[in-house]
């Protein structure tokens, strides 16, 4: 395994930067480094890296997928506000967030599947990683603007089951990908009974958003696993941003909110996000009207880019008074009026959202 990042260059850093290795008895990090890159060889840099997840039970299946797709669309804008991994092996890089080097330590795609390849072994060719944005929408078509590989005899197996097109897609797509680990233990298995066969590829398909069924025999519901945050310095980080997710879930239902926006853009967005400084010097594709749709809107909905444009991370949260965009942060601030809530969480809600507000608009910089 190869993997390359970029190094930040400052006035001393020598050009060509050439990497020493003095402890490389073979050789193999001399002969396989790159030029102005920081090298790393194995998997435990990516899968390694710390980061903060936060899962939400929904009340059915329903508002579980509306959950995902409209998060989905957050997730390179909060990576952003997160950045926190600048270093790799000591060395300072040119991108700010652990994303890139998760997707290519557990990128295990053969040359076929890359596409290098004529197909003759393997069945798909897989144009991403294992890690990496997610790739369907679970509530529309409209906005799944790539078509990404499935396992059909998967889908025409839930199709014939019963379960939607949309739904059939996305687990249809999961399957595309061989497991990475078995345990001899859980080999064979009651199927009626037990999901660990399908808890095995879910869990090794690590996209921005998870999207997890309830286990069987138990009164855990439909839940969404939102994935993309890094993880941060201090305990009050991590609460804020936890807390506005949360907070953010609750404003979304409670106004019917619509982010959503082409599939393709959120992988755009998500390249976007890992740039050195990208919360201050980088723009994100966003929805420009955010407000619920009628039946009849709804229908006219398409990939036009009148319905998104190029914003700043600090318009996207705090609002473009200009353009008429409320921002993220007064949205939530309107939900949070409409409920009763006591002084001391008010107060300590006030300062987790200042912390998001203040991130955005360049005040307060990320971790890195």
């Amino acid at each position: 395994m190869s993997l390359y990042m970029t190094v930040f260059k400052d006035e001393a850093t020598p050009r060509p930067f050439v990497e020493d290795f003095p402890n490389d008895k073979d050789g193999g990090g001399s002969r396989d480094a790159l030029p102005d890159h920081i090298y790393m060889d194995c998997m435990g840099f990516g899968m390694g890296c710390c980061c903060l997840q936060v899962t939400f039970q929904a009340c059915d299946v329903e508002e579980a997928r509306l959950l995902y797709d409209q998060l989905a669309v957050i997730g390179p804008v909060v990576l952003a506000l997160s950045a926190a991994t600048p270093i790799f092996r000591g060395y300072l890089a040119d991108w700010d967030c652990r994303w890139r080097v998760i997707e290519g330590s557990v990128d295990d795609r053969t040359e076929e599947e890359r596409g290098l390849k004529p197909l003759e072994n393997d069945h798909f060719v897989i144009p991403k990683s294992r890690y990496s944005p997610v790739s369907y929408y679970l509530t529309t078509d409209v906005y799944n603007d790539v078509d990404h590989p499935r396992d059909m005899d998967m889908y025409k197996l839930m199709r014939d089951s019963g379960i939607d097109h949309l739904l059939a897609q996305h687990m249809a797509h999961l399957f595309i990908r061989d497991p990475i680990s078995l345990f001899r233990e859980k080999l064979d298995q009651d199927l009626e009974k037990e999901t660990d066969h399908f808890e095995n590829i879910q869990s090794t398909n690590w996209q921005s958003m998870r999207f997890k069924p309830p286990p069987p025999d138990s009164s855990i519901g439909w839940r969404v696993e939102f994935r993309p945050t890094e993880i941060q310095l201090t305990d009050f980080e991590n609460a804020a941003f936890a807390v506005f997710v949360v907070l953010l879930t609750r404003t979304i239902l409670s106004f019917g909110l619509n982010f959503l926006i082409p599939i393709s853009k959120v992988a755009e967005n998500m390249v976007t996000a890992q740039k050195r400084d990208a919360a201050q010097s980088e723009q994100f594709y966003f929805r420009q009207c955010v407000a619920p749709l009628d039946e009849e809107e709804a229908e006219k909905c398409s990939c036009e880019e009148d319905d998104f444009k190029l914003m700043s991370a600090d318009e996207i949260i705090n609002g473009n008074s200009k353009d008429g965009f409320p921002g993220l942060i007064p949205l939530i601030r309107m939900y949070l009026n409409s409920i009763n809530i006591d002084v001391d969480t008010r107060c300590t809600i006030r300062q987790y959202l200042s912390l998001i507000s203040k991130r955005a608009s360049g005040m307060f910089h990320p971790s890195t």
